[in-house]
């Protein structure tokens, strides 16, 4: 029973490894960016202070990053205490 047991968690570990490939390897191809805003949000040039791309959003990656970072840090945290 504990082998059977052993081997579902072995299964279990292979599909949550494939799951994470496929989300990597398919997830950018579903996730389009938008165009960047045209500087000084469409005005004369020189009349003010706006950077190029000033609205451009970069917390869909990284909001990814830091739960895979969360996930990775409490799997360590566990094995450490085992």
């Amino acid at each position: 029973m504990a082998q059977k047991k052993h081997l579902n968690i072995i299964g279990l570990k292979k599909i949550v490894k494939i799951a994470i490939v496929l989300l990597f390897v398919v997830g950018p191809l579903v996730m389009f960016a938008q165009s960047p805003p045209h500087p000084n949000n469409g005005n004369v040039p020189g009349s003010g202070n706006t950077p190029v791309g000033g609205g451009a959003p970069i917390d869909g990656g990284l909001i990814c990053m830091m739960i895979l970072g969360a996930a990775y840090a409490i799997k360590k945290k566990v094995y450490i205490h085992k």
